[in-house]
Order: C-alpha cells, then sequence, then structure tokens
C-alpha cells in the first residue's frame, strides 16, 4: 500500500511540474465551499502540491459562486488557471459545470489546467456545448482520474488529456486521529450520486454504524475570510473531521471515492461498493485494486461476504 500511495504522489508531482515550477505564479478556483470531505481532500492535496512546487501561495483562489474575473486578472495577471479536481465533469453537478464553461469562455489569454477529474454525462447528449468549448480554447490540458473518462475525452474532447491520480494522494500516509470505537464504519452516499439498490441487509452487520458525512451541522468557516491561507485551514479542518469519522471504524464500507482513498492513506481495510456511474470501481481497477485491505463489492450481500475478509 505505501509503494501505491508513493507511486501516485510521484506521479501527480511529475505532472503539475509541467505546468507551474519554482517561483511562478498562478491561480486555483473552484473552491468546495460544502461539507463534502473529498473535496476538502483534494483541494488541500492540490495546494499542497502546488504551493511545494512554487514556494508560494495562489494570486487568486475563489469558489464558484464567487469568482471575479478583473479581481482574479489583478492578482494573476499572466499566471496558470488551475480548476479544482473532482468528480464534476459533467451533467450531475450543474453549477461546476456552468462555471467552468464559464473560464473557458473567458479566460483564453494563459493556459487552463483542469486537475484530476471523472466525467460523467448521464445525457450524452449535452456533451455537445462543453466539447465545442474545449475545442475552442486555445490552451486547454485536461487530467482525467480514469480510463473511462479519458476513452469518453478521446472521443468527444479535442484537448490535450492526460491520465493522472486524484489529487488527495499528495496528502501522504495519514494516522488515525480517533479511537475505533465500532467494528464497521459505513459511510454511505446520501446524494444524487447514490446508485439505487437494496441495502437493508447492511443494518443487519452486528457492530456498525451508518452515517455520510455529509451529515455536518457545524461546517468550518473563514469569517469572510477569501485568502488562500482561509481556505486551506477550512479544508484542512474539513478533512480532520473525515479522517475522525473514518478512524471509528475497524473496518469501513463505503461508495464514497474518498472514503477508500483516505481509508487507503489511513491503512484501515475496507470494502467499497460503487455510485450511480461506476467512478469509485473505475478508480480503483486504474490505481488501487493491488493495495493491501481493499476490497470491493458488487451488491449489499456481497459486503457482508466481504466482510469476513476485513474484519
Amino acid at each position: 500500500m505505501a509503494d501505491t500511495i508513493v507511486a501516485q504522489r510521484a506521479m501527480l508531482d511529475k505532472l503539475y511540474r509541467r505546468h507551474v515550477g519554482q517561483g511562478q505564479s498562478y491561480a486555483l478556483v473552484d473552491f468546495p465551499d460544502h461539507a463534502n470531505v473529498g473535496d476538502s481532500a483534494i483541494w488541500l492535496g492540490e495546494t499542497r502540491m502546488l504551493r511545494a512546487i512554487t514556494g508560494r501561495a495562489p494570486d487568486y483562489v475563489s469558489t464558484w459562486a464567487d469568482f471575479d474575473e478583473a479581481a482574479f486578472r489583478r492578482a494573476s495577471p499572466d499566471g496558470v488557471l488551475f480548476l479544482h479536481g473532482g468528480g464534476n465533469i459533467g451533467d450531475i453537478w450543474a453549477h461546476h459545470q456552468t462555471f467552468r464553461e464559464y473560464i473557458l469562455r473567458t479566460v483564453r489569454d494563459r493556459p487552463v489546467v483542469q486537475l484530476p477529474q471523472s466525467i460523467h454525462f448521464r445525457d450524452i447528449a449535452r456533451i455537445g456545448s462543453f466539447a465545442g468549448l474545449v475545442a475552442d480554447h486555445p490552451d486547454l490540458h485536461l487530467y482525467v482520474r480514469d480510463r473511462q473518462s479519458l476513452d469518453l475525452a478521446a472521443r468527444h474532447l479535442a484537448c490535450t488529456t492526460d491520465l493522472a491520480p486524484d489529487s488527495a494522494f499528495a496528502l501522504g500516509p495519514q494516522i488515525r486521529n480517533a479511537p475505533a470505537d465500532c467494528n464497521v464504519l459505513m459511510l454511505m452516499r446520501t446524494d444524487a450520486e447514490r446508485r439505487p439498490q437494496d441495502r437493508s441487509v447492511l443494518t443487519n452487520v452486528a457492530g456498525a454504524v451508518i452515517l455520510d458525512w455529509l451529515d455536518d451541522d457545524a461546517l468550518p468557516d473563514t469569517g469572510g475570510d477569501t485568502t488562500a491561507q482561509a481556505y486551506d485551514r477550512m479544508a484542512a479542518a474539513r478533512v480532520e473531521r473525515g479522517l475522525r469519522l473514518l478512524s471509528r471504524g475497524r473496518s469501513i464500507v463505503t461508495d464514497r471515492l474518498h472514503a477508500h482513498i483516505l481509508a487507503t492513506l489511513l491503512g484501515i481495510p475496507h470494502v467499497a461498493l460503487d455510485n450511480d456511474y461506476g467512478k469509485i470501481s473505475a478508480y480503483i481497477t486504474c490505481w488501487t485494486g493491488d493495495c493491501d485491505g481493499v476490497r470491493t463489492a458488487a451488491s449489499a450481500e456481497e459486503v457482508v461476504a466481504e466482510l469476513g475478509c476485513v474484519v
């Protein structure tokens, strides 16, 4: 498992260095100001990688909602623009996709780098307008996290595209930050990507606790501070909360990609179910399938069977 983590960090370092070097300016936009721990883990990995390579903070950061083109251009007159990675190229999370398309239309005077993403359009006909913006942009580099996304990009998107690990692997190995208090921590999606299937059998697993890390009524905030340092502190607090949740389990069951990734970084054995379009299995097949303690299951019944291997 350690070799896998080291290899993915090294690949990320090599890929990021294609676009920036020591002392160079850059911007990073689409900060994930929401409770999904996975997106904060990605952001924290991105900023740690970029700071390590450049020796400096981003000149400009923003959420999708508060991007100000004039302020961006004043702060970063000629730096590379990095778009935060994740799993939202497509038609599921519309506000992120709309923001990405806005950036491609308006920021055309410099390189734009889309950090590692998964791509999925439930209605493939909707890819046409996005493909047009991609083809029209003079300098876009796209990184994708799995071969399905790579194949889709090759068929539809006329830009330089490469396969890359998820940027959360830049965080490196983690340690439990709370004692285990249950046999099985089931961190299960409650959002639009949950796969519709009967999971009632999971409620009968002895010593199991079922929750989702979206269930957070005390989100840390910046108190109006929108600097890169404030965003990093907020992302770090959210990741710490996710690590505390995962640390509760002696083993883990999840259908969230970043619960799988953080469990891998923590060295906690786990069973991964898929989301509704196969994002988790696609990533595991590509990057983490050989890690000790990682099991996959196609159904709740298979989860129960696999738990005998990890508990």
